[in-house]
């Protein structure tokens, strides 16, 4: 047990060692805040006169670029040829095309088709169109890039059974014709077609009249036949012949009325139902 005096020392001691811990802890605070300072106030002068900071602002979010639909909507259109040889493909793909086809027809003009459908294939655009060419009905895949594309304005309608033939303008009826059709023996072809070709000439009174609209589509039963059995509306100074099946399977038009069908564009559609 520590007297009075003995315990006197021993708290100044304490109190001392006390008041020297909190000497170092002061000074070492001191330094580093020197050291704080230092750095702010280095290299590159006073904080007040360096370049502000630039941070890089955000990219703008990008919105997918659509591209334009292959067909327009509410619009029928035909594929016109950019070139007398297109190739044509069986089916969409970058392989190599089935064959070249000759869009000329015989009298010198590039033939439009009618298209079908139309695909986007690994960014290419492919267009189906319906080709001149035997069986009816044969179709081929072109790429954009061989046509352009050109609005459909007019339609020819032929109903067999009732021997008559409706032309149209922008869907608006203009005029209707009892027509001469193919016989039993040597039917029309039905389906759709389109005006291939146009020949007029300087007589009515031979076998085609003053005209005749090449169809892309062809007989059914004759392939021997001048043109290779191509089916053709055109015209006949026989009244007799009118909502009768007479005619080797092309449709037959009186020539007063065909007049008003000489005006028709190449690759005007041509529906001729049974």
């Amino acid at each position: 047990m520590m007297d009075g005096m003995g315990r006197r020392e021993f708290d100044q001691r304490v109190c001392r060692s006390v008041e020297h811990r909190e000497m170092l802890r002061r000074s070492v605070l001191l330094a580093i805040v020197g050291l704080l300072l230092a750095a702010c106030t280095s290299a590159g002068g006073d904080a007040d006169t360096k370049e502000p900071l630039i941070l890089p602002s955000p990219s703008p979010a990008v919105e997918p670029v659509e591209k334009a639909p292959l067909l327009p909507e509410g619009v029928d259109v035909m594929a016109v040829p950019a070139e007398r040889i297109i190739p044509v493909w069986k089916h969409p793909a970058t392989a190599d095309a089935a064959f070249a086809l000759d869009t000329q027809n015989p009298m010198g003009r590039l033939s439009p088709m009618l298209i079908d459908r139309a695909k986007r294939r690994a960014g290419i655009d492919w267009y189906e169109v319906l080709l001149p060419l035997r069986p009816n009905g044969r179709s081929g895949w072109v790429h954009a890039e061989d046509i352009t594309l050109k609005r459909i304005d007019q339609q020819i309608d032929v109903d067999l059974s009732k021997r008559l033939l409706s032309y149209y303008v922008h869907g608006d009826l203009e005029q209707r014709f009892h027509v001469g059709v193919g016989t039993d023996a040597t039917p029309t072809g039905t389906g759709s077609f389109y005006v291939w070709v146009k020949v007029q000439y300087a007589s009515p009174y031979q076998p085609y009249g003053i005209a005749a609209l090449g169809l892309s589509g062809f007989s059914p039963v004759l392939s021997e036949w001048p043109g290779g059995g191509r089916m053709a509306i055109h015209g006949t100074s026989s009244l007799t012949d009118l909502g009768n099946a007479v005619s080797h399977g092309c449709v037959r038009v009186y020539n007063d009325d065909l007049k008003r069908l000489l005006g028709v564009p190449l690759g005007t559609p041509v529906t001729i139902t049974q």
